[in-house]
C-alpha cells in the first residue's frame, strides 16, 4: 500500500480545527470566571512545552507514528502496552467528542430526535471519511477552515455591540487560584489532547515538519479559543458563562442586527461540525490503528467500521445524563488525561534520546 503523505498546511488546517472543535461551544477554563483569558493564555503558553516534546519524538522517527515509535523503543512485549494505553485513550476521546455532539444537538437542536440518530450520522460520515484516507481528510479540512474562520469571525465583529468590558473587571479579583486551576483545564482540554497526532502524523512531507505544524497549529488554534471564549464572557456574564452548558449558542442567540439579521445560532452548529467532525475523525484514526498495531495486521481501513459503529455505541451508553458528562469533564477528565497527554510522552521522549545517542554513538564509532 503506497503511503498516505499530508502538506504541512493541511497538518496545520488539522490541527486547528481540532483543538477548536468541541472547544468552540463548550466552555474552556470556566473555573476562572472573569480572568477565563488569562487562563487560556497561561496555558496555551505551558502547552508548548508537551508540544515540544511531540515534536521532538515525531523528528527523531520520521514517517513512523507514535505505535512503531515505542515498539522500536521499548521492544514487541513492553510497546504493546503503550499501545494498547493509547489505543483506549484515543477511542475514549472520540467517544467523549461523539457524545458532545449527541447532547448538543439534542438539547439545542433537535430536542425531540433521540440522541443516537445524530451520533449515528456523524459516526458513520466520519468512518466513510477516514477509509478513504487522512489524505482526503486533509484536504476537506483545508477547504472547510475558511468557512469556519468566516462564520465565527463574523459572529464576534457583529457581537461588538452586545459586549461589557467591565465583566471582566476587576482583573485577578479572586487572585491567581481561580486563573490556576481554568489553566490547568484548559491545557488538558483542548491544547494537550494534540497528543493524538502523535499516532496520525507519520504522513507528514518532511522530517522537521513537525515543529512548524505542531506549534503553529497550537498558536492558530489556541487563539481562536480564546477570541470565541472571551467574547462569550464579555456578552454574557462569569456566573452565567460558567453554569450554561453551551455558552457560545447562547451567545450568539443575542445576535440581532436590525429586523433582517436574526437567528443565527446556525453559525455555532456548523463550526461545531466542521471542527468536531475533524477532531472525531482524528481520534478514530488513532484508535484503528492502535488496533490494527496490536494485532499485526498492515492495514487500518478494514478495521474502521466496526471500532466507528463500537464508538458510536459506547457514546450512547457512557453517561446517564450531560450533567454527568459535565462533572466527568470538569472534576476527573483533566487528571485523568495527564498521563497520556504528560508524563507518558516524557517517558517516550527521554528513551527516544537515549536511543538516538546510542545509534549516533554506534555509527560515529563504525565510521572510524
Amino acid at each position: 500500500m503506497n503511503r498516505e503523505v499530508i502538506s504541512d498546511k493541511q497538518g496545520i488546517v488539522l490541527l486547528i480545527l481540532f483543538i477548536s472543535g468541541s472547544s468552540v461551544v463548550l466552555p474552556t477554563a470556566a473555573e476562572a470566571k472573569s480572568d477565563l483569558w488569562i487562563a487560556i493564555l497561561l496555558a496555551l503558553v505551558v502547552s508548548g512545552i508537551p508540544v515540544a516534546i511531540y515534536a521532538r519524538i515525531l523528528y527523531l522517527f520520521p514517517t513512523k507514528d507514535l505505535f512503531d515509535i515505542v515498539e522500536d523503543i521499548f521492544g514487541k512485549v513492553a510497546g504493546k502496552i503503550f499501545v494498547l494505553l493509547y489505543t483506549w485513550f484515543a477511542f475514549h476521546l472520540s467517544v467523549l467528542v461523539l457524545r458532545n455532539f449527541g447532547d448538543f444537538i439534542s438539547i439545542v437542536g433537535l430536542n425531540g430526535t433521540p440522541m443516537i440518530v445524530p451520533m449515528a450520522v456523524i459516526g458513520i460520515l466520519t468512518i466513510w471519511g477516514i477509509r478513504e484516507g487522512i489524505e482526503v481528510l486533509g484536504r476537506w479540512a483545508e477547504f472547510f477552515l475558511p468557512v469556519s474562520g468566516v462564520l465565527v469571525a463574523t459572529a464576534i465583529l457583529l457581537l461588538i455591540p452586545e459586549m461589557d468590558i467591565n465583566r471582566i473587571r476587576p482583573i485577578l479579583y479572586e487572585g491567581m487560584g481561580p486563573v490556576y486551576r481554568g489553566a490547568f483545564s484548559a491545557f488538558s482540554f483542548p491544547f494537550a489532547e494534540t497528543v493524538i497526532f502523535l499516532m496520525a502524523f507519520d504522513v507528514l512531507k518532511r522530517k522537521n515538519s513537525a515543529y512548524k505544524v505542531y506549534f503553529t497549529g497550537l498558536v492558530l488554534g489556541g487563539m481562536i479559543i480564546w477570541a470565541t471564549s472571551i467574547t462569550e464572557l464579555l456578552v454574557l456574564t462569569p456566573a452565567t458563562y460558567e453554569a450554561v452548558y453551551f455558552p457560545a449558542y447562547m451567545t450568539v442567540f443575542r445576535l440581532n442586527v436590525g429586523e433582517f439579521l436574526q437567528r443565527m445560532e446556525i453559525i455555532v452548529s456548523i463550526t461545531f461540525l466542521i471542527g468536531g467532525f475533524v477532531k472525531i475523525s482524528i481520534c478514530l484514526l488513532a484508535a484503528t490503528k492502535g488496533i490494527t498495531k496490536l494485532f499485526n495486521f498492515t492495514d487500518y481501513r478494514f478495521a474502521v467500521t466496526p471500532i466507528g459503529l463500537l464508538m458510536i455505541n459506547t457514546a450512547f451508553f457512557i453517561y446517564g445524563s450531560i450533567m454527568e458528562g459535565v462533572e466527568w469533564a470538569s472534576k476527573v477528565w483533566p487528571y485523568y488525561a495527564l498521563p497520556f497527554q504528560v508524563f507518558l510522552p516524557l517517558l517516550i521522549w527521554i528513551a527516544a534520546e537515549l536511543k538516538n545517542y546510542r545509534r549516533q554513538k554506534l555509527n560515529r564509532s563504525g565510521g572510524h
